[in-house]
């Protein structure tokens, strides 16, 4: 049976021995999710160019949807993930990410300019220098969080 790990860099390594062991393998692809209660985990598996690489969650800049394909973006690049942005939204610290959209999660740290429009919508500019925009259903919370 296959299980993905969705859980912090500390436990990873002993759950991933731990199951291993018990006949369990361990794949990104799998149908079954074993994550942790916590704060967020502190990475997400990405791929890149069919190259698997593990992302600190502290590298991520925002996160989109295309219809089914995902991407995570960060400021070395754009690499592909297999998770929902429903699930990503309960697996990220929501003291860092925020939802802007039905297609975007931003890190709350990644902002650097917010530009009002007139339809009650934001434009932000993030770090890697991305524009997204803030539609109107995130609009009240997104003026909360950031004191606007």
């Amino acid at each position: 049976m296959k299980i993905k790990l969705s859980v912090s860099e500390e436990r990873y390594t002993e759950l991933e021995q731990l199951l291993r062991e018990r006949g369990f393998e361990i794949s990104d692809d799998a149908d079954f999710i074993l994550q942790e209660r916590s704060s967020g985990v502190s990475f997400l598996n990405a791929k890149q160019d069919d190259e698997l690489f593990r992302i600190r969650t502290e590298e991520i800049v925002f996160i989109e949807s295309f219809g089914k394909s995902m991407i995570l973006h960060t400021m070395d690049g754009e690499y592909s993930i297999t998770e929902r942005l429903k699930e990503l939204e309960v697996m990220l610290d929501a003291d860092k990410f925020m939802r802007i959209s039905n297609s975007v999660i931003i890190a709350k740290n990644s902002v650097k300019k917010i530009k009002p429009t007139l339809s009650a919508k934001f434009i932000l500019t993030l770090k890697n220098g991305a524009v997204v925009d803030v539609t109107r259903s995130y609009y009240y919370k997104f003026r909360e969080i950031y004191g606007i």
